[in-house]
């Protein structure tokens, strides 16, 4: 029996006979209609656009081959119940940041974000050119999922508070949401780190069910409206230095479509992943003007919080390090990143500080 067998068998419990009692795909002249359930509120910018962007993308490429059925978060199954829904067969394909599910393997963070990890630019430099994509195949096949990246929110800020961080000390008994492993490295600075759906963070903040959240970003973040409860902005964060997100398709699903509608799909999560990062950086200079105006204190850590940020991610990833796969994907992600850092740091790095320097 292969690890995807067992894994469906024994460690995702009731998936198998919750499968059984759902009626089989449409077929009707080769079109085929898929649920796409997702992680995010309906209209949540940003990641909700890009859903919805990657599902319509599909149905106007197939030319009706493929429907898409896009379901919003508690619409089909919670926002953190995609997973069980695709790979049970209760739902076709999800879209969501696939760190949500580091309880299922920590290797999935890689393909969202993880700390002190890398930029947008690496990171697709890693996925299409490098071995990323073998890895996200690696860990599908585990689970019967076949996934592509399909958004990136590019760098996400370091979030809100309700009083300044002056040093790591002030993490200590900070109700923080943070998902992935940045959540868990906060968590070794003494913070409680909740884990809540985009759509319940407002609420939470509001309330004081939490002291504070990271969310994406300054275009994002205002939607969402965290400056009517606090001003303190943090526009740097050591998590997510580019979360991807992705769509993933039940594999039995993916492998009944025929060559053309899997390169649909497939190209849709591309051009889905360049659209939705262009979205966020067009509008996060703008917004961030917006909410200094509003009176929001743009605020960057100090080095001893980024220190300590280091510290602490490097034992969240020695925690893992027993995992082969884990071990795996790490070794490759780190040397992509080296060699991208590498030459992007003498080039666009060393053109943007002269440009800004020369131009103003």
């Amino acid at each position: 029996m292969d690890r995807r067998s067992f894994l469906r068998t024994t460690a995702l419990g009731g998936g198998a006979a919750a499968a059984t009692t759902l009626a089989a795909p449409a077929y009707a002249q080769g079109k085929r209609k898929l649920t796409m359930v997702s992680s995010w509120g309906r209209g949540l910018a940003g990641v909700g656009d890009a859903a919805e962007h990657v599902a319509a993308a599909i149905n106007d490429m197939s030319d009706g081959s493929l429907t898409i059925e896009y379901k919003a978060a508690g619409e089909l199954v919670g926002a953190f119940e995609v997973f069980d829904a695709v790979t049970s067969g209760q739902a076709d394909m999800y879209h969501a940041a696939d760190y949500y599910f580091v309880s299922q393997h920590p290797g999935f963070a890689f393909f969202t974000g993880v700390p002190y990890g890398m930029t947008a630019t690496e990171m697709h430099n890693w996925y299409y050119h490098g071995t990323g994509r073998a890895h996200h195949d690696s860990l599908g096949e585990i689970f019967g999922l076949k996934s592509f990246l399909a958004g990136n929110t590019g760098t996400q800020a370091g979030g809100w508070f309700r009083k300044e961080i002056n040093g790591p000390e002030d993490f200590n008994g900070l109700k923080f949401r943070m998902p992935g492993l940045g959540g868990k490295a906060l968590g070794h600075l003494g913070a409680s780190i909740q884990n809540l759906p985009g759509s319940e963070v407002y609420q939470a903040l509001a309330s004081g069910a939490i002291d504070g959240t990271e969310w994406i970003g300054p275009w994002a973040d205002e939607k969402a409206g965290f400056q009517e409860i606090t001003k303190f902005f943090y526009t740097a964060g050591f998590h997510e230095p580019a979360a991807g997100l992705s769509l993933a398709t039940n594999l039995d699903v993916f492998n009944s479509l025929t060559p053309a509608q899997q390169k649909i799909i497939e190209a849709a999560s591309g051009y889905t992943n360049s659209w939705s990062l262009s979205q966020y950086l067009n509008n996060n200079g703008a917004a961030l003007e917006r909410l200094k105006a509003g009176g929001v204190k743009v605020l960057e850590f100090p080095d001893s919080v980024w220190d300590a940020f280091g510290g602490a991610s490097q034992k969240v990833y020695d925690e893992f390090m027993g995992d082969d796969l884990f071990k795996a994907i790490f070794d490759d992600y780190s040397k992509s990143m080296r060699e991208s850092s590498g030459w992007l740091s003498v080039s666009t790095g060393a053109y943007t500080a002269q440009r800004d320097r020369v131009m103003g």
